[in-house]
């Protein structure tokens, strides 16, 4: 009768929530690819937009059992949606263990660079303070943190020689075994994925395109994010993540390290031609050059390349929060 009458009664089951599609994106990102600024600004955009924003405490594992691969993806696969998750992680093939495929976007770099990155940042820190190196690298002798690029690379210490140096494919390519083997299977494996899987694949010396396209794709996630990258306020948050102490080694040394990295470097030109079409599709310009025989190396200024905040930094939040009260 009237007295018990629901809201079912009256109106039907309660409206769902409308997701965006789509409603699952991954961003399996890089190291020293700029992802610490990309997080950064999706910390942001996940408050405005009402997405959900799930990043990962484990910055340091980026290849899983296949147990482990199992347990990651019921865990990602189970967060609300509309969600992003981001982590350094190799790609997942969700599908193969029944789940749905998420959307992947990731960012990549020139391959030198962002090996110099690393190598620098690994020893030095950035500009945030020097001595959060030593606190992220207690371990490393003094030998070795002083240790020339120049004779890391001629002199074939680890570090600076091959499989270290294949590291932007196996990203792409997956948690294989074979994806860890510089050569020719990993590459094309990688290209098959960015092609099949990957909604954007950006280059990080374009950053401010690849926001935009960002934008573009996944309003639901990234409207306004190039007002806010281009906000005075976070400029300055950039240019506190900038490498310190880097220096340019030899173009003897450059050029050995062009010769151990060429699949890398096959993969950057592949992914930097994909853009660029992107590009000119909506409209936007690209200045290119074509590739010379050995990439014109530079190191370049904190506004063109923001160096990403150090990989297993564990305080972001609160260091986020101290950059915003000051």
């Amino acid at each position: 009768f009237v007295g018990n009458s629901t809201y079912l009664d009256d109106h039907g089951p309660p409206p769902q929530k409308v997701l965006p599609f789509p409603s699952q994106v991954v961003y399996n990102r890089v190291g020293k690819c700029g992802s610490r600024t990309v997080v950064l600004l999706l910390r942001i955009l996940s408050e405005k937009h009402g997405f959900n924003l799930v990043t990962s405490d484990i910055h340091n594992k980026t290849r899983l059992t296949k147990n482990e691969q199992m347990e990651l993806i019921k865990n990602i696969s189970t967060a609300e949606q509309p969600y992003l998750f981001t982590r350094h992680v190799h790609f997942l093939n969700f599908s193969r263990f029944g789940g749905d495929q998420p959307v992947y976007i990731n960012i990549i770099r020139d391959p030198v660079n962002r090996f110099l990155s690393n190598y620098f940042f690994r020893r030095f820190g950035d500009w945030r303070g020097e001595q959060n190196h030593m606190i992220r690298t207690p371990s490393m002798r003094q030998e070795e943190r002083y240790l020339d690029i120049n004779v890391c690379i001629l002199e074939n210490y680890p570090e600076c020689s091959n499989p270290r140096l294949f590291y932007i494919i196996p990203y792409f390519c997956g948690q294989h075994p074979r994806c860890r083997e510089p050569g020719e299977w990993a590459l094309e494996r990688a290209k098959l994925n960015v092609n099949e899987n990957f909604l954007l694949v950006g280059i990080l010396e374009e950053l401010e395109d690849v926001l935009l396209l960002l934008e573009r794709f996944l309003p639901h996630y990234f409207k306004d994010v190039l007002s806010i990258y281009k906000n005075p306020e976070h400029r300055k948050l950039g240019n506190l993540t900038v490498t310190v102490k880097k220096t340019v080694p030899s173009p003897e040394a450059i050029q050995i390290l062009y010769q151990r990295m060429r699949y890398e470097y096959e993969f950057y030109y592949y992914v930097k031609e994909q853009f660029h079409l992107l590009k000119r599709k909506f409209g936007l310009k690209s200045h290119t050059r074509k590739p010379r025989p050995r990439p014109e190396f530079f190191i370049p200024s904190p506004l063109e390349t923001e160096e990403p905040i150090d990989d297993e930094e564990e305080d972001d939040e609160k260091w986020l929060e101290d950059i915003y009260k000051r």
